[in-house]
């Protein structure tokens, strides 16, 4: 495969309700599966509202469209201050989402807009991008694992 590359830049606002109205769908369809549909959809409202106060210019989320040579968007990214850490001394960031669209799925964009996002924290002085993915998301699993991302907590469930 041919290593694909992508420039970042940041959303419109146009891209950033699409952006948001998608992540928050597939979000509820995940949470929805352990919650009540209803409770699902308030608990992601309430994520996006805590984390994204000012929505696309909430200070330190970095909320990006990513471009392929050609100037077509491939994808979109949402990075920012790892959750985990104290504001003002992490030395890590967050991806909150990836995204590549449909069109552009299997041709190397995940790796692409993984790097960029990578180089864009790396410039800010972080040394390290934590991340959370579904358990059965095999595709999102294999395509952080081709990139060097490792298991750093893991969390389990059984229905019973």
């Amino acid at each position: 495969m041919i290593a694909q590359q992508v420039i970042l830049r940041k959303m419109t606002p146009a891209e950033y309700g699409a952006a948001t109205e998608h992540r928050e769908a597939e979000s509820v369809r995940v949470l929805s599966k352990v919650l009540p549909e209803e409770v699902a959809r308030e608990r992601v409202q309430h994520g996006t509202a805590r984390f994204l106060p000012d929505g696309l210019d909430t200070p330190g989320h970095h909320l990006l469209m990513a471009e392929n040579e050609a100037g077509e968007a491939v994808g979109n990214a949402w990075v920012g201050p790892d959750p985990n850490q104290a504001s003002g001394s992490a030395s890590s960031a967050w991806l909150y989402d990836i995204n590549v669209f449909r069109p552009f799925r299997r041709l190397g964009y995940g790796s692409a807009i993984l790097a960029a996002a990578e180089e864009l924290i790396a410039s800010e002085g972080k040394t390290a991008l934590g991340l959370n993915v579904v358990g059965d998301n095999e595709a999102a699993i294999a395509l952080y694992r081709r990139n060097g991302y490792e298991v750093a907590s893991m969390s389990l469930r059984k229905r019973i």
